[in-house]
């Protein structure tokens, strides 16, 4: 995203709209954010990449809370907001979100009974699924109020009140120790902050249980560290406030440095690249119905970002991986010998009713 946004060539119109907005902006910057303000009052707060608890929230909420309703437009059925799992480039982006719950529930080689963390669970489709097509009791955690309300409603609409729970919870604040068999976080880590990612595995590695797995799914990018270029002050600025990427060696070296041992890395790059060019589409054929929503600023911002997105994921400079790894336990192997488990069947469908297996 840095070469194409900092090549950006903009009309004389957005430019005026981009000035007259940056002239609309607050000069206090300990306002806080309110989900319902619209983009250009509610990027007057400043974020320092410190990380503290609050801050995050107030990132988290600027990001996720703009409302259901806007993300509602343009994501998949199950709503997720995570790269999808395609078995063809045509396939439908609706198949492909189920493609990849179960590609993660199959990784976490999940059990019925067993207790699942979802940190960072957004509207609740991976806890719901996992419960419904393979048993477990899930627990999912999130910082937006909104996701959190939509959870929970969809919860109860499926009943699975039984076996799903979710809550308002920092992954800081997790209890226990040794609490969960399998852990997964989609789409979370980015928010997390380099300075705190040794806080973060030491957290999933302090719930989980020796010989559990841990699912860590999230963005890299091609060089080291959080530099500020153009494109890092756009996507802090408009769009995912104190959110920062580091290549993969990094990350997983990090999880490695807490003492998880790396059973598997799968690179998704393509596979954000068309999730990534359905999103936009969605959002252009809705485009009248996302301005009454969330407002033209904030319409064009995540249309933008999400493009320029696509781009640079098709260009290689960003990347995406799951990363499998686990507790040691006195040296037992978790897994099977191969992955052949993970692709038993894989030239069947699932099913969109039953989210089962059948055959093409």
């Amino acid at each position: 995203m840095k070469s194409h946004l900092a090549d950006l060539h903009l009309s004389w119109r957005d430019k005026l709209t981009l000035l007259r907005d940056a002239t609309a902006l607050p000069s206090r910057v300990d306002e806080q954010l309110k989900p319902t303000d619209s983009l250009a009052s509610r990027i007057g707060r400043r974020f320092t990449h410190r990380h503290s608890k609050e801050s995050d929230r107030a990132a988290i909420s600027f990001h996720y809370d703009v409302s259901n309703a806007f993300y509602r437009l343009w994501l998949d059925e199950q709503q997720v907001y995570s790269c999808a799992y395609f078995t063809r480039p045509d396939e439908s982006l609706e198949q492909a979100q189920r493609n990849k719950l179960e590609h993660v529930c199959r990784k976490l080689r999940l059990q019925a009974g067993e207790r699942l963390l979802d940190i960072g669970c957004g509207w609740g489709a991976l806890v719901c699924w996992a419960a419904r097509h393979h048993g477990v009791r899930a627990h999912g955690i999130t910082l937006s109020q909104q996701q959190l309300a939509y959870a929970q409603a969809r919860i109860q609409a499926e009943g699975l009140d039984d076996l799903v729970t979710v809550e308002l919870r920092d992954y800081r604040d997790l209890a226990g120790e040794a609490v969960y068999d399998k852990v997964a976080s989609i789409g979370m880590f980015e928010h997390v902050g380099l300075t705190n990612m040794p806080a973060y595995v030491a957290s999933v590695m302090r719930v989980l249980r020796p010989g559990g797995l841990f699912l860590n799914h999230g963005i890299t990018h091609d060089e080291e560290g959080w530099n500020k270029t153009v494109a890092s002050e756009f996507i802090n600025r408009y769009v995912f406030p104190d959110g920062e990427l580091d290549c993969v060696s990094n990350i997983q070296l990090g999880m490695e440095r807490v003492g998880f041992e790396i059973l598997d890395v799968e690179a998704l790059r393509p596979h954000y690249a068309l999730t990534l060019r359905h999103w936009v589409r969605r959002l252009e054929a809705q485009r009248e119905v996302a301005v009454l929503e969330a407002g033209e600023p904030t319409y064009r911002v995540w249309r933008l970002y999400m493009a320029a997105c696509a781009l640079e994921f098709e260009a290689g400079g960003t990347g995406i991986y799951q990363i499998l790894a686990s507790r040691h336990n006195a040296g037992a192997w978790p897994v099977p010998l191969t992955r052949s488990d993970l692709y038993a069947g894989g030239g069947d469908a699932l099913d969109p009713a039953t989210g089962m297996r059948t055959p093409r």
